[in-house]
């Protein structure tokens, strides 16, 4: 479909569902997904988005495993609980036209405040976790409770790490047994994932998924990845976001708040364990999607976020280390970054 094509479909879906004539619909740039998103302006200054499904990428989740399940089913189940999404006014096919929160990040306002309101920000989103955790499966079909973080998903992070990062956190090209060094790592923590307790989790909670609307207060976008996972996934999300520097004096006080507010209260010693093994292969993702779409899309603006995202890894697997000798395997490996 034409790009003037595309733009009339949303056009004529934002008359339909606002009841009033469209006066702009502008193109917004993108994250890393491929997904399309337009702003919608009416006549009389109402604005919306439009969300348009496109063709997916084939790096975007391991094989076997199905795409993401429809935006509909899940925001209205978060809208029903009473969390901050987007409102729907209307869709058609592959596209959904949803309410406006603007363009101010999380991410975007950390970089012209302070360091104390970027912390307070942080705090507030965490405090959505609870509730997010406390969403149970009523019966309603939505296949978010049917998708969970197990083996394929971990074994998907750890191929694109050793297919596109290991060789930079090294200098050289991997051999064969560093390469398994990572995998067994990884599949370890997949292992040790298994026996958590899980929990609905948005799965992509990052500052760039989180906008500061008009009021004040926070809003939640980018809904339809999610599964369930242990309860540390989306605060490692956050904590560990590739997109924001944190003290980790912050870090550790949130976690010691955070813990507790959860459902079904982790202990202490599972909880920051599996902290730091979930921030080994999201951080690894991370670190592998950044030099992906510079390698394969031509897109450069995540690299550099790369060396924070390195940093965060390489120091979380060395606290996990003592773990397991595969953690402390990969360790040694990635501790090379710090050496050069």
């Amino acid at each position: 479909m034409s790009a003037a094509d595309e733009a009339q479909r949303v056009r004529a879906l934002a008359e339909e569902s606002l009841g009033e004539a469209v006066a702009d619909v502008a193109p917004l740039s993108a994250a890393l997904g491929l997904r399309r998103f337009h702003r919608v302006r009416t006549a009389s200054g109402r604005s919306a988005i439009a969300r348009v499904e496109t063709e997916e990428d084939p790096a975007g989740r391991p094989p076997g495993i199905p795409p993401e399940p429809a935006l509909g089913p899940i925001r209205a189940l978060y809208e029903r609980a009473g969390l901050p999404v987007p409102k729907r006014y209307g869709s058609a096919p592959g596209i959904e036209l949803l309410e406006d929160f603007g363009d101010e990040s999380l991410y975007a306002h950390s970089q012209k405040c302070s360091a104390a309101e970027t912390e307070a920000l942080v705090a507030r989103a965490l405090d959505l976790l609870p509730r997010l955790q406390r969403i149970a499966d009523n019966g309603s079909g939505v296949e978010a409770f049917a998708r969970k973080l197990d083996a394929p998903y971990f074994a998907y992070k750890a191929d694109l790490f050793v297919r596109h990062s290991l060789a930079a956190a090294l200098g050289r090209g991997p051999t064969a047994a560093e390469e398994a060094a990572l995998r067994d790592a990884f599949a370890w923590i997949g292992a040790e994932c298994a026996r958590a307790p899980l929990r609905l989790a948005h799965r992509d909670f990052q500052s760039q998924n989180l906008l500061l609307r008009a009021d004040g207060s926070l809003g939640l976008i980018d809904l339809q990845g999610a599964f369930l996972a242990p309860p540390e996934y989306d605060a490692v999300c956050l904590l560990r976001d590739s997109y924001l520097e944190l003290a980790e004096r912050f870090v550790d006080a949130q976690l010691a708040r955070l813990r507790p507010l959860l459902p079904g209260a982790p202990d202490a010693a599972s909880f920051h364990a599996r902290f730091d093994l979930l921030t080994v292969t999201r951080k690894g993702k991370d670190h592998a999607r950044f030099l992906y779409a510079a390698k394969e899309r031509g897109d450069t603006r995540f690299l550099a976020f790369a060396p924070r995202t390195q940093r965060m890894l390489a120091r979380a697997a060395r606290r996990a280390a003592g773990l397991d000798a595969r953690i402390a395997r990969a360790a040694e490996l990635l501790s090379r970054w710090d050496e050069r």
